[in-house]
């Protein structure tokens, strides 16, 4: 049942990226056949690193394609003109600029009456951008996907597994069995809830990420320093004494040489949550760079047989992206375990290295 939904999702990932590239390199080539001098104008301006920019980042709208665009609503408060709301649309229509305000690379300003940016005003941004949009479909779907295993588990309790049960029930038990146990001990069905939401709610996002037009979410340091800020917060909410102990004084180390230790552990304490969202983010942007920057080749030669080479490539580059995607938020599980058990281990445990 595994490899079947697997093939099923490799299937429709590859024909997803085929009919994208296939789109890409047939609109290049009709360009270029009516009006030869606009295509080659278009390839001397096209700037590749704006265009990947453009993809990778936040925006107050949700663009799937070229011209199949989602406005969202724009939610503005300032001090001095109250609450604002009103569809990211009307920035289109008025060149970006509406209503006194003007949205210059998704960043909101306030226009004096000679249009320039007001610097006294201070605006606050509380838009539904994509990336936001994405996390409340992210949040859908695992609520939703959960709920649907916990109601077919209590139907066939003592029973194989079916539907979706079959396929999410095994990454359950891998996840509390291989990761949770081994690195929390005894009391880790205390921490289970929030490392399995964590894992899947990463999973998730790295996939829909994969999907042609998907947000970047889990390539948006702010998200994943969240992450990281709450796995650092159970961690020392719940530490015992021995870890601060081992922090203030740790064992066998010269009194004169204490000082230079406490700089060293608290250094330690706060490289934790930033390993965590260094590796999460940077190893999702730089899948995503690399798909598209293969993808504005395209642009650039206008071939076809550029095209069909950069479509093989692209589908490879895919799955690897679906490997990693599963990868990180693995090892973002992993070692999130590993920090809340070294933070609750007995004494004794950790002397002997349980």
């Amino acid at each position: 049942m595994l490899r079947l939904l697997t093939n099923k999702f490799l299937l429709i990932a590859s024909l997803s990226i085929f009919s994208l590239t296939f789109s890409f390199a047939q609109e290049g080539h009709e360009g270029h056949h009516e009006a030869k001098a606009e295509a080659a104008h278009d390839e001397e301006h096209f700037d590749i690193g704006q265009m990947i920019m453009h993809h990778i980042s936040d925006s107050h709208e949700w663009e799937f394609a070229h011209g199949a665009v989602i406005p969202l609503p724009v939610i503005l408060y300032t001090k001095e003109y109250g609450l604002e709301v009103f569809s990211s649309n009307r920035f289109k229509e008025g060149n970006g600029v509406y209503n006194g305000y003007i949205n210059l690379h998704e960043h909101i300003h306030r226009l004096s009456p000679d249009g320039k940016i007001d610097e006294a005003v201070h605006v606050l941004d509380f838009s539904i951008t994509k990336n936001v949009a994405s996390l409340l479909l992210s949040a859908i779907i695992l609520i939703v996907l959960m709920s649907t295993v916990a109601k077919s588990f209590q139907t066939n309790r003592g029973k194989a597994p079916k539907g979706v049960q079959s396929f999410i029930e095994p990454i359950i038990f891998f996840i509390r069995d291989e990761v949770v146990k081994p690195n929390i001990g005894p009391k880790y069905a205390k921490y289970l809830p929030y490392l399995l939401t964590l894992f899947f709610f990463i999973l998730i996002n790295n996939l829909l990420g994969l999907l042609p037009g998907g947000a970047n979410v889990t390539g948006n340091i702010a998200i994943t320093m969240t992450l990281a800020v709450i796995t650092f917060i159970i961690t020392h909410i719940n530490a015992n004494k021995h870890y601060w102990l081992h922090l203030v004084k740790p064992e066998g180390v010269p009194v004169l040489m204490l000082p230079l230790m406490w700089v060293v552990e608290i250094a330690g304490v706060f490289m934790k949550p930033m390993s965590l969202m260094i590796r999460l983010f940077a190893n999702m942007t730089a899948g995503h760079i690399i798909i598209l920057s293969l993808l504005g080749l395209i642009f650039i030669f206008q071939s076809w047989a550029v095209g069909g080479v950069i479509t093989i490539f692209t589908l490879f580059m895919n799955a690897i992206e679906l490997l990693v995607a599963f990868l990180q938020a693995f090892i973002f599980t992993l070692l999130s375990s590993m920090y809340i058990g070294s933070a609750i281990e007995e004494h004794h445990e950790a002397d002997h290295g349980h």
